[in-house]
């Protein structure tokens, strides 16, 4: 049986920004097989991110998106799950 591939739609809020959460999402995402991307928000306090994948490693960002790095600290986390659409090649860090 094929593994479920799943696309969600993450913004999380909080002290995210300049405590190196993108960087550290994207070093798990692909370590994880997971791709897309992540972006800081311009109100300097959001990230925006977009995963797609298998299920499990999905989820797995997903969680650790609730807590991030280390001197992160994390307010909300919002999740919408999405139809997948495959249409990524890697794990990118957007500007």
């Amino acid at each position: 049986m094929a593994p479920e591939l799943v696309r969600a739609h993450l913004l999380v809020r909080g002290r995210v920004q300049g405590v190196f959460f993108r960087a550290n999402m994207r070093n798990l995402a692909l370590e994880l097989g997971v791709k897309g991307w992540v972006r800081n928000l311009p109100d300097g306090r959001s990230v925006e991110a977009v995963l797609e994948g298998e299920r499990s490693a999905v989820e797995r960002v997903i969680c650790w998106a609730l807590r991030g790095p280390p001197l992160a600290r994390v307010r909300e986390l919002h999740v919408e799950f999405q139809d997948y659409r495959g249409e990524f090649d890697t794990f990118e860090i957007r500007y």
